[in-house]
């Protein structure tokens, strides 16, 4: 049974809710950083994943290496504030999961209280599927994540397709099939290739989320600052659906030639003072 936004009343999507769409329609997913988009977001998407790419998109950091548990906590406590319908994922950022699985219980249980999430992700290397198994059994839901993990950039020294050798191949579906038997309701499939991608969602029974990982996933995530064109410069996985940039950028010269010019604030921008009765 889904849980009710204590706001709204309205029932938010769980966990099970995503994990019965494995194979029915597809699972919309977004990236969420704050209370407004989140509230524009809500009513479009099954899932909004407070991704690490905060440091990133943000606060301008290199990579998301650097992102703090209380950076994902904020973030977190302002997307719940404005999502009342879609299921809130955090994600846990590096060194917050991997020093074993009383730490990583630990963190998780204090990035669901403090946000009030209905899950957690972590990215799935070789020894995280024990710690996700010990989340699950534990009553924490957790979202996997496969293939392309940005976490691991400093380790695989920049952000590449994984899975074009066989030995890559075997090892990203075999990290896949550990993901789901240990109990992750999602797995997050990044930066494969389509037969790869294909391959994994027809193997486990959890619902696969692409991200540039072609149509044969069961749902399918994007960073929302990509999509809606904030940035000059986007991955070739990315559909642009906004002109998010050029919009900004035409409103802020607007304003700038106004106040220069003393057009703003005019007189309906203005208080006065009360005429005395």
């Amino acid at each position: 049974m889904s849980a009710q936004s204590p706001q709204t009343g309205q029932k938010r999507i769980t966990a099970p809710d995503i994990r019965a769409r494995k194979g029915g329609e597809p699972v919309v997913c977004l990236t969420a950083y704050d209370a407004p988009m989140a509230a524009l977001m809500d009513r479009h998407c099954d899932l909004l994943l407070v991704g690490d790419s905060v440091g990133m998109v943000v606060h301008g950091l290199p990579n998301t290496v650097s992102v703090t548990l209380e950076m994902m906590i904020l973030h977190g406590q302002a997307v719940m504030r404005g999502a009342h319908r879609a299921m809130v994922v955090i994600d846990m950022p590096f060194g917050s999961y991997e020093g074993g699985r009383e730490i990583a219980y630990e963190n998780c249980a204090r990035v669901m209280k403090e946000t009030g999430a209905q899950a957690v992700k972590l990215e799935s290397g070789p020894t995280v599927p024990e710690t996700i198994a010990y989340l699950v059994q534990r009553g924490i839901p957790v979202m996997g994540h496969v293939g392309l993990r940005p976490q691991a950039v400093l380790t695989d020294g920049a952000f590449r397709a994984r899975g074009r050798t066989e030995d890559e191949r075997l090892r990203v579906m075999a990290e896949a099939e550990a993901t789901a038997d240990a109990g992750a309701f999602a797995v997050v499939v990044e930066g494969v290739a389509e037969s790869l991608a294909r391959e994994i969602t027809e193997a486990i029974d959890a619902p696969t989320i692409g991200i540039g990982a072609s149509s044969a996933c069961d749902g399918q995530i994007l960073v929302s600052s990509d999509m809606l064109g904030l940035f000059d410069w986007t991955p070739r996985f990315v559909r642009r659906y906004g002109t998010m940039r050029e919009d900004v950028e035409r409103a802020l010269a607007a304003y700038a030639s106004d106040v220069r010019a003393r057009r703003f604030p005019a007189e309906v921008e203005t208080y006065f003072s009360k005429k005395p009765t």
